[in-house]
């Protein structure tokens, strides 16, 4: 973040940014290229607050939460004054209501004159969130000199991006730093990261691919990427799926991590199979799967006459996969 006193400066600031490569904890050694800047009106800030929403998991509920204490790490403030914390519950289908957004307003320490307009753009922010995020909060939301409420660079987790229209004034801009293989994947509802690794791997169920790269990495090995297929995943995403991860010429070998829920073992190891034959896979791949229909999606396997190594538990699959990864 760059501050410009002139429109000198803020050019100066601008080429000096476009186009660097940009690295920091999220983008990981490689980083980023910087492709897109937001340039925002600099304000005589009185007054920092802090705004947010997300989910209740233990009321199963959106939670608007605002603080006094803007500027600041809001973990802090929850550790060590969580009674500065204000929270309102939007109810289903109800969003945020004018006496909710008040009555936050007022608690949080906004003046009696900017009550209203304070209000009215928390209304507004919820309003945003259950259309079209997960995750929202302004950063920061301030009150200047002039008495009028502003809110600096908004932030969102785009999870759901695809699954919703934004409401309108909130603006939906391509991401040009994803990965390409990313973008490709959100197309068919694929969870999909590139990492650095050499061992690819495809697993129904966030936990158990977080789990699935720890065991590669216990095993010595390195993972090529996160590539959650979901539970109800079908025969076209499956394809898919193998067609993005073996986009990726590091990928050595293919670890598929399975539990049969939703998703059958029997139609998991279809899916694999045809896959593999049209897409001409030339790389090994170990399948663990466990759950429904597990002895008839094995057979599948094995009959396939295609080069599958079949394992019996997560700690054995990880280290087959390094060892034929590894050239072993």
């Amino acid at each position: 973040m760059k501050v410009a006193k002139t429109l000198e400066d803020a050019g100066q600031h601008i080429r000096a940014i476009l186009g660097m490569q940009l690295v920091t904890h999220q983008t990981g050694p490689a980083g980023q290229k910087v492709l897109r800047l937001l340039v925002e009106e600099a304000l005589p800030i009185e007054k920092e607050y802090y705004l947010g929403i997300t989910l209740d998991r233990a009321t199963g509920k959106n939670v608007f939460m605002a603080s006094s204490e803007g500027g600041m790490e809001i973990e802090v403030v929850a550790a060590k004054t969580p009674e500065k914390i204000l929270k309102e519950t939007m109810e289903p289908g109800m969003g945020l209501s004018a006496y909710q957004a008040r009555k936050l307003a007022f608690g949080i320490g906004i003046p009696a004159a900017a009550v209203n307009g304070a209000a009215k753009a928390m209304m507004q922010l919820a309003k945003a969130y259950e259309e079209c995020a997960t995750l929202l909060w302004p950063d920061q939301p301030v009150y200047p000199h002039q008495g009028r409420p502003h809110a600096g660079a908004r932030r969102q987790d785009q999870s759901r991006r695809q699954r919703h229209v934004p409401p309108q004034g909130v603006h939906r801009l391509a991401r040009p730093r994803e990965d390409p293989l990313e973008v490709e994947a959100s197309k068919f509802n694929l969870n999909y990261i590139a990492l650095d690794g050499n061992v690819g791997c495809m697993v129904n169920g966030a936990g158990l691919a977080m789990s699935t790269m720890d065991i590669i990495q216990y095993a010595g090995g390195s993972p090529a990427n996160f590539l959650d297929v979901g539970g109800g995943a079908n025969e076209e995403q499956i394809k898919n799926a193998f067609r993005i991860l073996l986009s990726d010429e590091a990928v050595k070998a293919v670890l598929i991590n399975i539990f049969g829920g939703i998703l059958r073992c029997d139609i998991l190891a279809a899916g694999v199979v045809n896959a593999t034959r049209e897409l001409h896979v030339a790389v090994p791949i170990v399948v663990r799967m466990e759950g429904t229909n597990v002895e008839e999606g094995k057979r599948i396997l094995k009959e396939s006459g295609l080069n599958f190594t079949v394992a019996e538990d997560m700690k054995d699959a990880a280290e087959k996969v390094v060892a034929v990864a590894n050239g072993k």
